[in-house]
């Protein structure tokens, strides 16, 4: 994949959060160093180097996907009430049971999703 200027200037806007942002907040950000760009050229530079594997998807199931700028397999955490998406801060293996093996052996794994979901401390804090 080709690094054109605008793909550029959305990476490096990208790895300036820690927060797993969508598309209109990296846009916005884009805007003010590139007043041209349109939410549709962003979108599809993000899909783009998701696709290549230069940066990480995280798909909400709602259309409003979040970005990570770390490309590696790791777990997250999303709130349920803000939806707020957080990096997991430890690693997690999850063992495969030997009666599995036979079955993973005879795929090919291409992606691991590991998500954990509650309530992030902001939200579990607020009454209702």
């Amino acid at each position: 994949m080709r690094i054109t200027k605008q793909r550029k200037v959305i990476l490096e806007q990208l790895k300036k959060h820690k927060d797993h942002p969508g598309a209109d907040i990296i846009y916005s950000e884009v805007r003010e160093l590139m007043p041209h760009i349109s939410l549709g050229t962003v979108y599809r530079n993000l899909e783009k180097l998701a696709e290549s594997g230069t940066i990480l998807k995280i798909e909400s199931g709602t259309g409003h996907n979040r970005f990570d700028p770390d490309s590696s397999h790791h777990p997250h955490f999303r709130c349920l009430k803000c939806g707020k998406v957080e990096d997991i801060p430890f690693e997690i293996n999850v063992p495969v049971p030997a009666e599995s093996e036979e079955w993973m052996s005879e795929r090919i794994i291409k992606k691991v999703i590991l998500e954990y979901s509650g309530y992030c401390p902001d939200c579990s804090s607020k009454k209702d």
